[in-house]
């Protein structure tokens, strides 16, 4: 059989997610009403071993209690210094996990997968603005999900596992899924060439961005393969393409304020505006690289690259700066998340065993993503452990 499913009786998780499955994508997954069949506006995809990954694992560590989320991105809670300040959350791909881990490297919460139908290879996590909820999406089963961070919940579903497709309540590798302020969700639909808005309430489209079946640059009506959908604080949007490695800001309202080619880069992933209004835009090839940029005026202010040995990244999927300024990425071949040191490009710090595979502790397989958890005060919760 292609899937796996754990020896344990489905949890609360699995059986909602079932439910918000149905919900989800509404009549276009269902019979139609009148009793007759028609042709399904999804295509099954084949499940490859490649795709389950590891199966449903778990780090077997004891977690602690998770504090109540106090702070904020604009006003985060306490920071644990150099060389990392806050804890991350991985989306640790082919575990089929989220795991977070403090500056120290401790395991302090897990989301392992309750079902391999509906939750397998997570690609992306992204917190909500108050932190209660994570959005992820996963790009080779089709679908999004929002995770209660608390209970460890899914408590919503978007898209049909294995099925790829256009139509309402359909995906084709959705990338890059987060909640805006407004509760509004965005998506890059990468092989449908095109970017969502949709209501989590209703779980229908908003708004459409692109055309399927039409990928040229030429934005806001078509986009080549977006594989990034970002937000600034005034709602402005930063979407990334790959052919090309087009970057570009757009307005609410679809007004192009910059669409520039990031330099250096052969495969954009994930560009995010830095604090000082450039670009840092990580390069998913071998050897990796990645690049900040002045969107002004195309040049280079820092970039990473080394060719080959310890210090060469395979294919990084995602740079973000910290706010102490250095450079937080996942090294998706490589199997690890590090910190870089932005004035001596040393290595500062690193989860993961280089090129080594495996779900215990200390080990990732495909770490796909990382998010920064500045609202959930570990530090004080476990210096209160007993």
């Amino acid at each position: 059989m292609l899937f796996r499913f754990s020896a344990a009786p489905m949890r609360g998780a699995a059986l909602l997610a079932a439910t918000c499955l149905s919900v989800a994508v509404g009549a276009s997954a269902a019979e139609p009403s009148d009793g007759h069949a028609h042709k399904p506006k999804g295509h099954r995809v084949t499940v490859t071993e490649e795709m389950i990954g590891a199966g449903i694992v778990s780090s077997g560590v004891k977690l602690p209690p998770p504090p109540p989320a106090t702070g904020t991105r604009d006003n985060p809670v306490p920071s644990w210094n150099n060389p990392l300040p806050l804890p991350i959350v991985i989306a640790d791909r082919r575990n089929n996990r989220l795991l977070e881990v403090t500056p120290d490297k401790q395991i302090v919460w897990e989301f392992d997968s309750p079902n391999l139908t509906f939750y397998r290879g997570n690609d992306d996590v992204n917190f909500t603005q108050d932190g209660r909820t994570m959005v992820v999406n996963e790009e080779d089963n089709y679908d999004l999900h929002m995770l209660d961070y608390a209970s460890r919940q899914l408590k919503w579903t978007y898209g049909m596992p294995n099925m790829r497709g256009r139509g309402e309540g359909y995906l084709n590798f959705p990338d890059d899924a987060r909640l805006l302020p407004d509760g509004r969700l965005i998506v890059a639909d990468i092989r449908n060439c095109r970017l969502l808005t949709i209501d989590p309430k209703t779980s229908q489209t908003l708004r459409q961005w692109g055309k399927p079946g039409v990928c040229k640059h030429n934005p806001p009506e078509t986009f080549a393969y977006p594989n990034d959908f970002n937000y600034y604080p005034n709602g402005d949007y930063l979407i990334t393409e790959i052919p090309d490695a087009w970057i570009t800001r757009l307005s609410p309202d679809g007004h192009v304020v910059w669409s520039v080619r990031a330099p250096h880069v052969h495969y954009p992933s994930d560009a995010r505006p830095a604090a000082d209004g450039n670009i840092i835009v990580a390069d998913f090839t071998k050897p990796g690289g990645v690049v900040i940029f002045n969107p002004q005026t195309g040049k280079v202010v820092w970039e990473y690259r080394v060719p080959e040995g310890e210090k060469a990244l395979d294919h990084p999927s995602l740079a973000v700066e910290l706010p102490n300024g250095n450079v937080l990425l996942n090294d998706d071949h490589r199997e690890r998340v590090l910190v870089i040191d932005r004035q001596t490009k040393a290595f500062i710090w690193q989860y993961g065993q280089t090129d080594t595979r495996g779900h215990t502790p200390g080990l990732l397989w495909y770490p796909d993503s990382v998010d920064i958890d500045f609202y959930h005060d570990w530090k004080a919760a476990l210096a209160r452990k007993p």
